[in-house]
């Protein structure tokens, strides 16, 4: 790795940011903060051919070489929201000690366990779980005691129709499966399921709670008393039409404090509401970065020994020896957050792509390593080691370990409703 390049006042070198992946987030990233703040864009790994984005912003930097990104890089970015390729590039990066930051929540939470302890890779403020994680410091710095972190949902509908989702793709630039798992609610899901992981917290239910309604009070009274009857601190959110892209946290405070908090409006306790309503995106990836680089100290991860995964349920059947072409984001499957523990032989959905099921899956069935060949891929050997260390028997097998010994899944069929309440659709 070359020495970083100072910046113009002498005193700070600026970062050099290699960004992974060459899609909306990274073009816009590239747009907002390339020669700005003390950063520099060194280069952009893409799979696509350069030569074919030629519209790109800094369309000279664009690469197909990890090795290059790697070298070019005082900190990596990796937004590609493909957990498969995004372990390949964060494996190499801490190799080389170099920090990652990610915008990219289905590697943080089907491979980010593995790199948890191996090296400094944390997901960045801007989308929920890192604003979440944000606010989350924020009430601890205030005397909060967090029982709740909730994300805010204007629409979902679990089994989209094609043609809405062509639709809405189209009309927003954005890819076609980004907009099914923003609408079938898998997006969601992955997302919940790393803060509960990262801050400490579970799910009270499989797939969360998911309350319909606008009134923050009334979840915080929900969720508090969940909160409590479980005895841990809860993931979820809430669903309801025109809400904002936005995060909040329940939480407590001292009795002595209830007074005051109340003469600010906050209400009578004893859960109060703590919100973003603005999770920028790209725009605040920034600040996670100067955080790697200054400070050295990870915002959120996916922790060592994660609790909750996020499973694939079937959305229509599913017959022997089909071809599934993609998880996440797809007609065939959506995202469930389930209890690592009672589901040990749940394939993660960013597991699957390109895989072959061998037996017939039902509607509302979770897809179980039992049901389909794997590919043997480095972020599947990285959920191997993780779910070895959760269960408590790390084998020594290599990574890419064989999934006929994981543990099956019982294949009990979930039925799941279609949420009540037009929206938008396509909407995050």
């Amino acid at each position: 790795m070359a020495p970083p390049v100072q910046s113009e006042n002498n005193k700070l070198p600026r970062i050099r940011v290699g960004v992974a992946g060459s899609g909306y987030v990274a073009r816009h990233f590239v747009l907002a903060f390339d020669g700005r703040q003390g950063i520099d864009v060194s280069s952009v790994l893409t799979r696509r051919n350069p030569d074919a984005l030629p519209d790109f912003p800094r369309a000279e930097r664009l690469t197909n070489s990890v090795a290059e990104l790697i070298d070019t890089s005082d900190v990596v970015f990796e937004c590609t929201g493909d957990p498969i390729r995004a372990a390949v590039v964060v494996d190499a990066a801490v190799a080389a000690g170099i920090p990652v930051v990610t915008m990219n929540a289905e590697f943080q939470i089907t491979a980010g366990s593995y790199f948890a302890s191996r090296g400094l890779v944390t997901e960045a403020r801007g989308d929920q779980p890192g604003s979440l994680a944000a606010l989350h410091e924020r009430a601890l710095d205030l005397g909060f005691r967090p029982r709740a972190y909730v994300n805010m949902k204007a629409y979902m509908h679990l089994d989209p129709p094609k043609d809405q989702m062509a639709y809405w793709s189209n009309k927003k630039s954005v890819a076609l499966d980004k907009i099914i798992s923003f609408t079938d609610g898998t997006k969601l899901q992955i997302e919940q399921a790393l803060v509960a992981n990262g801050l400490g917290a579970t799910i009270g239910i499989e797939g969360m709670h998911g309350l319909q309604t606008s009134d923050t009070a009334e979840a915080a009274r929900f969720f508090g008393e969940r909160s409590e009857e479980v005895g841990a601190k809860l993931s979820d959110f809430i669903l309801f039409p025109g809400a904002p892209h936005g995060v909040f946290v329940v939480a407590e405070h001292d009795e002595a404090q209830h007074g005051f908090l109340t003469h600010i409006k906050m209400g009578d306790g004893p859960y109060y509401v703590l919100t973003d309503h603005e999770v920028l995106v790209h725009l605040e990836v920034a600040r996670t970065i100067r955080r790697v680089m200054h400070d050295g100290t990870v915002l959120l991860n996916n922790s060592s020994d994660p609790e909750v995964n996020v499973a694939a349920v079937a959305k229509r059947p599913l017959s022997s020896g089909y071809l599934l072409e993609k998880g996440i984001g797809s007609f065939d499957v959506r995202g469930m957050a389930v209890r690592i523990v009672d589901r040990p032989g749940a394939v993660p959905i960013g597991l699957l792509e390109h895989v072959v099921l061998k037996r017939a899956i039902e509607p509302g069935q979770i897809v179980t390593f039992d049901d389909v060949e794997l590919n043997e891929t480095l972020a599947l050997g990285c959920w191997m080691d993780t779910l070895g260390r959760v269960n408590g028997t790390i084998n020594d097998a290599h990574i890419g370990h064989p999934p006929a010994m994981i543990p099956g899944g019982d294949g009990s069929p979930l039925l799941v409703a279609p949420p009540n309440g037009p929206a938008a659709a396509g909407s995050d």
